[in-house]
């Protein structure tokens, strides 16, 4: 089977989880806009974990090449404050966007077509920015466990731990 076979089958999977979730709710979005319902980042957090056991896992056994981004932190910073207001204007991050569509929530359309609108704008001064803003405090290709210069596995097992840890703490807080 090709990928875009894959991709499809693991985006609709995704989605099914998204909705399974609750974080395609807007009360649930606006809740981890003003910090009150942690829903959101308990997902994002259970997400992360699974992508860096799997991910790792499948390094380990030679399946899969790691192949990390340039660390810059102009685009990280930019990137970020642009994420933010668009999810803070519209109530939706790009997959939640997706997913309430698929819900039927046509508001988000709005959302999806400004988020095309922006990738076609920022494919037309890519060329410029590659050479400024991305180019602002670049670190190069790093990896945390790289960083510290230990395993991935003690990082992996450190995290988990924050995680739930964390997890424990919001439940404990009913948040």
């Amino acid at each position: 089977m090709n990928l875009l076979f894959w991709g499809l089958v693991t985006g609709i999977f995704f989605g099914f989880l998204l909705q399974k979730g609750q974080v395609l709710r807007y009360d649930k979005q606006l809740g981890a806009l003003r910090l009150s319902d942690f829903t959101i980042v308990k997902f994002m957090l259970s997400t992360v974990i699974v992508a860096m056991v799997g991910i790792y896992f499948l390094h380990d056994l030679g399946l899969v090449a790691l192949k990390p981004k340039t660390t810059a932190l102009g685009a990280n910073i930019i990137g970020g404050l642009i994420f933010g207001a668009g999810w803070g204007l519209l109530g939706y991050c790009p997959a939640t966007a997706v997913g309430a569509l698929g819900e039927g929530r046509w508001d988000s359309l709005f959302g999806i077509i400004g988020m095309l609108f922006g990738a076609a704008i920022y494919a037309e001064v890519y060329p410029a920015l590659k050479t400024n803003v991305l180019a602002w405090g670049n670190f190069g290709k790093i990896t945390l466990p790289g960083v510290l210069g230990i395993n991935h596995w003690i990082v992996i097992v450190v995290l988990i731990i924050a995680f739930c840890s964390l997890f424990y703490w919001f439940e404990k807080k009913g948040v």
